[in-house]
């Protein structure tokens, strides 16, 4: 019986509020600084995986997307203040119109060409923004925000809550895409997309849907981000580490369903945080090249496709007996 999205959704919110019931019990303000962490690259691992694992269209410009929604909560930190659910939407709204433009200029690209595409929008961006004074430029921005907030207490347990519930959406959005008519046609770009143009594809349309969704859902990720981290340079918002775990999280987890990215980032996410408290956060990029280096030879298909073999081979055995 197939799970519809709703039912997804609803179950997805349900485990999201007893995580945090659950981290709220501990009573540890750390738990959610770093819980904070791990959930925005659940959120990033899921939004590239969109383009990069359905469609196969390797995507270097997390960072750009993630910058974008940052920046978009700065701006109007300084213009107006408004809720940190209304920035969300503005950030998915302007990450999809970069995201749709961004497709439409690089999408006749394929390969290598397509990433070097994607790699050098970052860095305009970059640029764009270390010369935007408004935004703070390259000296960066301070963003303060409240100690407290109503109802929930502390302000990194609203940050948490509000990534929880950013995790609900993108897992929802994803695996209600990998279902539907844009995931098999995504699934037609991965496999041959010049068999898919031969067959009546609209490969060009799917390919900008797919753009502007991951774009949407980057955008979001990084929205909350000058709130978490206090104060906003460009290097930390573009910084590599986003560019790099979006992509060596969903390989490590699985790139061709939904749940391979939310195991790669859980995973590696949280070996990250140990490596960061035990050891420094300098060896985090070690730590992920070599977890990288080891799936592409051991797993190319992930941690999913180790596991698919043993499922089928357990639910094609019959019961003893009878």
């Amino acid at each position: 019986m197939t799970v519809r999205w709703w039912t997804f959704l609803v179950v997805a919110a349900a485990v999201a509020a007893l995580t945090f019931l659950g981290a709220r019990a501990v009573d540890n303000d750390y738990l959610f600084f770093a819980g904070y962490t791990v959930l925005q690259f659940v959120v990033l691992a899921t939004a590239w995986n969109i383009l990069g694992g359905y469609c196969g269209y390797v995507n270097f410009g997390t960072a750009a997307f993630f910058a974008i929604g940052a920046y978009t909560t700065v701006f109007f930190h300084k213009t107006y203040p408004l809720p940190i659910p209304v920035l969300l939407v503005l950030a998915a709204v302007i990450g999809a119109l970069v995201g749709l433009g961004t497709g439409y200029l690089t999408l006749r690209l394929r390969g290598a060409f397509f990433s070097i595409a994607t790699l050098a929008l970052a860095v305009v961006l970059q640029t764009l923004v270390v010369n935007w004074n408004y935004v703070g430029g390259s000296r960066g921005a301070y963003v303060i925000r409240p100690n407290e907030i109503a109802v929930i207490g502390s302000y990194i347990q609203y940050l948490f809550l509000i990534m929880l519930g950013l995790t609900v959406v993108s897992l929802t959005v994803a695996r209600a895409v990998e279902r539907s008519w844009l995931g098999y046609g995504f699934a037609t770009i991965r496999d041959d997309e010049l068999a898919a143009e031969a067959s009546g594809v609209p490969t060009l349309k799917l390919k900008l849907i797919a753009t502007a969704v991951s774009g949407a859902i980057m955008g979001m990720a990084g929205a909350p981000f000058p709130y978490y981290i206090g104060y906003l340079e460009p290097a930390s918002a573009f910084g590599l580490p986003y560019a790099v775990n979006s992509i060596a999280m969903p390989m490590i987890g699985g790139t061709t369903t939904w749940v391979g990215p939310l195991i790669g980032a859980l995973l590696l996410g949280t070996l990250q945080q140990v490596a960061t408290v035990t050891i420094s956060s300098a060896v985090n990029l070690l730590l992920v090249g070599l977890l990288l280096v080891g799936f592409v030879i051991i797993a190319p298909n992930g941690i999913v496709g180790l596991v698919q073999p043993w499922l089928r081979r357990s639910k094609g055995k019959k019961p003893h007996g009878g």
